[in-house]
């Protein structure tokens, strides 16, 4: 299996978070679970250049990698799908870019609003639930080790600098 590079961004407004309710593809690692905006790395990109990008695909709206608050590295061992390393972002989706916002759906799912303090309650990843506590906490820079097996969540390790 290969090991992919991923982005993904928490967009926050108001006490929600922008989450895509991935519901669209047959195959997809993510099928059903509430996620944050990204996704692969494209040749070249750096985790920044990717995250600004999938951003822009995926809801329209433009932020340059200034206003991303990089948070974290998080690594995803899987049994089914490989490994994974996600380079995890934050950032304030302000009025002018909510102008920006053009999309309710998109080809992987659809796109909502969520009370940052209901994310938790929604089908998520068990460990999406540590980083967000860890965001919710604004922890400083962390690595988190994520090894699954199937859907379960095996074992987890959290570096903090």
């Amino acid at each position: 299996m290969e090991m992919r590079n991923t982005s993904l961004c928490y967009l926050e407004n108001d006490g929600s978070y922008l989450m895509l309710h991935r519901v669209k593809k047959e195959v997809d690692e993510n099928k059903d679970k509430w996620i944050g905006i990204g996704g692969k790395f494209e040749e070249g990109e750096s985790p920044e250049d990717c995250a600004v990008r999938e951003i822009e695909e995926e809801t329209g709206m433009v932020f340059s990698p200034h206003e991303l608050r990089y948070r974290a590295i998080v690594t995803f061992v899987s049994d089914e799908w490989g490994t994974e390393y996600m380079h995890l972002f934050t950032a304030t989706a302000d009025s002018a870019k909510l102008n920006r916002l053009c999309y309710t759906e998109n080809e992987e799912g659809t796109l909502e609003w969520v009370p940052v303090n209901q994310v938790e309650s929604l089908p998520i990843w068990e460990g999406d639930r540590i980083f967000l506590r860890l965001l919710a906490e604004d922890s400083p820079f962390f690595s988190l080790k994520l090894e699954y097996r199937g859907d379960t969540l095996v074992k987890h390790t959290l570096y903090r600098r």
